[in-house]
């Protein structure tokens, strides 16, 4: 039996968004006659048995192996039996009309082989990809290097997100983005699947291609709009999609374009890879410890000012004497570091800035000093220079956080972390609800109250009005959070009031019907988050984390130092080495975790061993050793580490 849509989810370990996908799918069918398909891509964070569960009238395919998009999505393709075939990301939310307009628009208008729709982030802003033109050899270029950034709505750099035409219009487009692709199931019969060819990227590029050579137009449609928190937007800083994007489209240009133009392509995009990593390479050294090095400048020039003041009008005032030019070429700058290094393992990087942090880690590596100075005669100048120089190093520190501060920097700053200001949209029972749950895992919570759909007032404690006053409420009150209970609203709601609310002062996140996860963004730049709100993590915390460092670096070089009489016990021996290698640079950590891919874990550097590595003669199931990685996280101490690392010495050699 025909039916009017297919829809088809591809998943990959991205359980708690999926949920939230089929929940707004199935709120959204209206009287249309779908069918929904998941392909899961061998996901081990308990996608299936979720989908299995809670949506029983999906059509599930379990894949053994992850396919990638364009061969998971053309199982599916090939069991549908809808008019239309609707590609759609895992990480979205749709609104209550998204489909029943989208269907009467394509009835509507014959000719068109594909549509997409206005997409925003999970701040309410709307994603440029939501139309995109063809990325020829120099729109390509343009697009990798940033130019295209630098002017998004002129029509010769902006053509790949076609910023030059109106978000709010109706237009005819050349390029559909993959997160929502809706497709005339006769053009796809005509003109062939996805090509399989590609794994991630370019598959939505190369098959809207092929709908407008075959003479259908593809159609950007703002008259309906959805959430895609994983948005292109998200992913354009990192590098690893650099080249992946490059792969992708050199695939397409052999494909499509003439040899000739194929070979202008390569060499423009190679071109705009190695500008792009040559600029985000110092970008992000600069963006990361720009005020680090700044404090070490001005700690080796302020003690060096100093040495020369005490030298001249204290030490050697009659002139006869100097100290040696080595005091100010490499004594003092080691001090700075000593300086910088221990303040850091103090803590005076943290946000917020602590006075008391900066003090401690100053005085603990004056103390360094004087220790190792007084073994080491030949460094052993003056006393007063390291105290004096300390003084400053407190002062200094102390002073330009301020300046930063004044300057509204937003990474500097001497306040305690402020209470999150939070407003629950939903009904009362719904908000209290959310609101135990979140109390459970945040300590800063200023609960302001809830909102309400209903049109009445209600006579409960916390109630501020109904949202047909929203914004003048959040005006009022000035949230930095709002949650949104989807039990008690539409999406179509949801979406509307984000983009109408201002997304620079306050984060917007959503809860599930009856679910402990909040799902939101932070920023219009950052990925879809999940926030699991019934565990906490000790292993998130900033002191673990830098003791965690702290342990690697102290660990790799007491390893390294015995290494002559370790490399005997090791079965790689050049491997071990390597191993000790990547971790003292901080690519890779002694432990990590064995399922970097469990829900709810945060991302850590990938481990050589891991919780379950003691047990390595066992055959653990995945369920065991998904258990110990959240023990690991849940209750950790640097004593951890050192105990793994013990029990598995072998392994980090094999």
């Amino acid at each position: 039996m025909t039916k009017d849509l297919s829809i088809i989810i591809v998943n990959y370990n991205v359980c708690y968004f999926l949920e939230q996908t089929l929940k707004s799918v199935f709120s959204s069918l209206q009287n249309l006659n779908i069918e929904v398909f998941v392909v899961d891509n061998a996901s081990v964070d308990g996608s299936v048995s979720m989908v299995k569960s809670k949506f029983k009238e999906v059509i599930l395919i379990e894949s053994k192996a992850n396919l990638g998009f364009s061969k998971a999505n053309n199982l599916a393709i090939r069991k549908s039996n809808g008019k239309y075939v609707l590609l759609l990301n895992p990480d979205t939310v749709v609104q209550e009309d998204t489909f029943v307009k989208c269907f009467n628009y394509m009835e509507q208008n014959t000719k068109a082989g594909g549509l997409g729709v206005y997409m925003v982030d999970g701040k309410g802003k709307f994603l440029p990809e939501s139309k995109r033109g063809l990325p020829t050899p120099w729109v390509a270029f343009y697009k990798i290097t940033g130019i295209a950034s630098l002017f998004p709505k002129s029509k010769k750099f902006g053509k790949y997100h076609l910023g030059f035409l109106e978000n709010d219009k109706t237009h005819e487009i050349e390029i559909l983005s993959g997160a929502f692709m809706w497709l005339r199931k006769s053009t796809l019969d005509e003109i062939g699947l996805l090509d399989e060819d590609y794994f991630m990227y370019g598959e939505d590029i190369d098959l809207s291609y092929r709908i407008t050579k075959a003479g259908y137009s593809n159609i950007y449609y703002p008259e309906t709009r959805i959430i895609h928190y994983k948005g292109e937007s998200t992913k354009k800083s990192s590098l690893n999609y650099v080249y992946v994007f490059y792969n992708a489209m050199t695939i397409f240009a052999k494909k499509h374009f003439t040899k000739s133009y194929a070979s202008s392509f390569s060499f423009l995009i190679t071109l705009a890879i190695w500008a792009k990593a040559t600029l985000q390479f110092f970008g992000d050294l600069f963006k990361k410890y720009a005020h680090i090095f700044l404090d070490y400048i001005i700690l080796t020039f302020g003690t060096i000012s100093i040495k020369n003041f005490w030298e001249e009008y204290v030490k050697y005032s009659d002139g006869n004497n100097h100290y040696p030019e080595s005091f100010s070429l490499v004594v003092i700058p080691i001090y700075a570091l000593t300086w910088i290094l221990t303040s850091y393992f103090s803590g005076s990087y943290d946000k917020p800035h602590k006075i008391h942090k900066i003090i401690r880690g100053v005085l603990f590596g004056a103390l360094l000093i004087s220790a190792l100075t007084n073994f080491l005669d030949v460094y052993r100048y003056s006393k007063a220079v390291i105290i004096l120089g300390s003084v400053w190093a407190i002062i200094s520190m102390i002073f330009t956080r301020y300046l930063y501060q004044l300057l509204k920097f937003k990474r500097f700053n001497f306040e305690d972390n402020k209470d999150s200001k939070i407003i629950i949209i939903g009904s009362f029972e719904e908000a209290n609800r959310v609101l135990t749950i979140i109390q459970k895992n945040q300590k800063n919570i200023n609960y302001l109250g809830f909102i309400t759909s209903e049109k009445y007032e209600i006579q409960q404690e916390n109630y501020l009005g109904n949202i047909h006053n929203i914004v003048e409420i959040v005006g009022i009150y000035k949230p930095n959070e709002v949650i949104f209970c989807s039990k008690n609203m539409p999406s179509h709601d949801i979406i509307s009031f984000m983009s109408k609310m201002d997304s620079r002062l306050m984060d917007f996140k959503i809860v599930p019907d009856d679910s402990n996860f909040v799902i939101g963004s932070n920023s219009k730049d950052a990925q879809g988050e999940l926030y699991v709100l019934d565990i906490e993590l000790n292993i998130t915390n900033k002191n673990n984390i830098r003791s965690k460092r702290l342990t690697d670096i102290l660990v790799s070089l007491f390893f390294i130092l015995l290494s002559p009489f370790l490399v005997f016990i090791m079965e790689n021996k050049t491997l071990f080495l390597k191993r000790l290698f990547l971790i003292l640079i901080g690519k890779q950590t002694f432990v990590g975790f064995k399922n970097s891919n469990s829900t709810g874990l945060p991302k850590l550097k990938m481990g050589i061993l891991s919780p379950s590595s003691e047990f390595e003669n066992l055959q653990l199931d995945a369920k065991t050793i998904e258990k110990l990685d959240l023990i690991y996280a849940k209750n950790y101490q640097p004593s951890d580490d050192l105990n793994i690392i013990g029990k598995s010495l072998r392994l980090i050699g094999k």
